[in-house]
């Protein structure tokens, strides 16, 4: 990973609405994000928030507005500088841990480094199976991705599903560490993520 990123990355969404169903689920979201900061994504269930970060990462389409990341990798998109986890994991199951890391650094293009393995303690379940992992092993799993390879912005939807105390604190050190190397990061979450948002992203009325 690159000791930090250019400082004057900027992600700026400017009237956007979106249609999940033929419904709108949102309309004239307009918001900015600068290097190094976190965004709070919030909203009760089915305000959009899942819709959102799938949009940023490039699996959905808004139907008006405009969205655009400054000071990024030049003719590189949004969604080719973004890490989405979502609500479903994405592991293979059939693969074990070790094999599901190699197959997503290639994909990402990190390499064959498997440092990633320390990332969120699964050096001792290298060799297990997905399928045999427990919830929050899964999901420790799934979260690895944003060590396999380097991208500059993380859009997580409900990151600590799952994890147990030991390892939202480790989730939580990731991201101090990424924002201090100028990256940035939207995350949709109902529960506390513990650490201090520059900037809140409300859908829907506020709880």
């Amino acid at each position: 990973m690159p000791s930090s990123l250019p400082t004057s990355l900027r992600l700026k969404a400017e009237n956007l609405s979106c249609e999940r169903g033929g419904r709108l689920v949102f309309k004239d979201l307009s918001f900015e994000l600068a290097a190094g900061e976190l965004a709070a994504l919030r909203g009760p269930n089915g305000a959009g928030k899942s819709s959102l970060l799938r949009l940023l990462a490039g699996l959905n389409t808004s139907i008006s507005g405009r969205l655009n990341l400054e000071g990024g990798e030049a003719d590189t998109t949004l969604a080719e500088q973004s890490h989405y986890i979502g609500h479903s994991e994405a592991n293979k199951p059939a693969l074990t841990v070790r094999e599901n890391l190699v197959f997503w650094q290639k994909f990402l293009g990190g390499g064959e480094n498997l440092k990633s393995l320390s990332a969120f303690n699964l050096e001792a379940l290298a060799d297990d199976q997905a399928l045999l992992l427990s919830a929050g092993q899964k999901r420790r799993l799934a979260l690895t991705r944003l060590a396999v390879a380097h991208r500059p912005v993380w859009l997580l939807d409900e990151p600590t599903v799952g994890l147990d105390a030991a390892s939202l604190v480790i989730l939580q050190n990731h991201i101090r560490d990424h924002l201090k190397n100028g990256g940035m990061v939207i995350a949709a979450t109902h529960a506390e993520l513990g650490l201090k948002s520059a900037v809140n992203i409300q859908l829907g009325k506020a709880a």
